[in-house]
């Protein structure tokens, strides 16, 4: 059971779902890996083109990451009005606890006008925190 955030920006709907990944982490050395799993659904009327992707990341000792990179997973989605693409990625802190937000780039394919999407800002805690 992990955290739930979602936005809508230029009829782009994007929802986001983590998860800590205790087998994967390694709390004594301060390595506390989260995944998230992230929908876009585009409800506009045009097909639109994730071009690039922008990271906020943010732990609780303040400090502060940022990550940009072309597409997402290695991938540029093509989503046509209606269509969903989904899929899963992870972060690792030093700390049980942060969150992240951030930025897609997309393009319009009819007149190639690009616009940015917002990521809603998401926790990543370790659940053991929340007790």
């Amino acid at each position: 059971m992990g955290t739930q955030a979602s936005k809508v920006t230029h009829g782009i709907h994007i929802s986001v779902d983590t998860k800590f990944q205790s087998e994967h982490s390694v709390v004594n050395h301060q390595h506390f890996l989260f995944s998230y799993h992230i929908t876009i659904e585009n409800k506009s009327e045009y097909t639109v083109k994730l071009i690039s992707r922008h990271w906020d990341i943010f732990d609780s000792s303040s400090e502060h990451s940022e990550v940009d990179g072309e597409g997402v997973i290695g991938e540029q989605p093509i989503l046509e009005p209606g269509a969903v693409f989904e899929y899963e990625s992870a972060c690792s802190l030093t700390t049980d606890m942060g969150k992240m937000s951030g930025t897609y780039m997309m393009e319009r394919l009819i007149d190639k006008s690009r616009f940015h999407v917002a990521i809603p800002e998401f926790e990543l805690i370790v659940p053991q925190r929340l007790n």
